[in-house]
């Protein structure tokens, strides 16, 4: 019963910050699932695995609605999608080859510097920055791509964290980027956990399959179902820029304690 309340109340934030902010939840998930799963007692050698595979598992479901609802509006740019798809999902392919292969702590302080790269992007980034007028072609694009799905999965989140910045500062503006982002969540979310689900992690928590834990995604799916629209709403009623700046700091300081205990202070 402990588990099941932290991880609807887990499920239950992640989705009002998503609506209210447009982060994905997986930024919020991994460290969640990992300190809930640690103050159960469920602490084991590959927990990290665990949380990484379990918050990509609730990515495909939410990605998918997304793209959908999206679609309809004609916001996805499905050219994108379809140029870097496929060096997203081939990163995302090596980066759960890597993961498998980590030890927990070493996963921890991966989270801990790419999370406070997120962070301070959060806190400081303009919309008005710029790299190029167009999304990079050839070579760049394979290499910007592969390591776009490499690192997602290495810090257990879809496209919106890394993909809208890379967008937005090619010019894409930023509905289309947040759109076509969701579709990246898409391509490195399914063959990661299908990687994920072919793991045996030692010692995981209770009804774990491969590295993702049912309760956990069943629970947080249906939260966030429940809890989305409000933070919608609550974007809709409000400033959303002061909360993103807060939203930050949390991220920033979430990032840095992982770190921290990553290098063990």
């Amino acid at each position: 019963m402990q588990m099941v309340g932290l991880l609807a109340v887990i499920g239950a934030v992640a989705g009002v910050i998503a609506g209210l902010l447009g982060v994905g939840g997986g930024i919020v998930l991994v460290p969640a699932f990992y300190y809930a799963f640690s103050a159960l007692g469920y602490d084991g050698p590959n927990l990290m695995q665990v949380c990484l595979a379990t918050s990509l598992a609730t990515i495909i479901v939410t990605s998918v609605k997304s793209v959908r609802a999206h679609s309809k509006r004609g916001a996805v740019e499905w050219d994108i999608l379809r140029g870097w798809g496929p060096w997203i999902a081939l990163g995302a392919v090596a980066g759960v080859v890597a993961a498998s292969g980590m030890r927990s702590v070493y996963l921890q302080a991966i989270f801990g510097v790419l999370g406070l790269i997120v962070g301070l992007y959060l806190a400081f980034g303009r919309p008005e920055w710029r790299l190029g007028e167009a999304m990079p072609r050839g070579v760049k694009r394979w290499l910007t791509g592969g390591i776009m799905g490499f690192l997602s999965v290495l810090m257990g989140i879809g496209g919106g964290s890394f993909g809208v910045p890379l967008m937005t500062l090619f010019s894409v503006p930023i509905h289309r980027a947040v759109a076509t982002a969701a579709g990246f969540g898409v391509i490195i979310a399914v063959p990661s956990v299908a990687g994920f689900l072919l793991m045996s992690p030692d010692a995981p928590p209770p009804y774990t399959l491969g590295a993702v834990n049912i309760p956990a995604f069943a629970l947080v799916i249906a939260m966030t179902m429940i809890t989305t629209p409000y933070g919608v709403k609550l974007a809709h009623a409000m400033d959303p820029k002061p909360l993103r700046r807060v939203f930050a700091a949390f991220i920033i300081l979430m990032a840095a304690n992982m770190l921290r205990k990553a290098l063990g202070f």
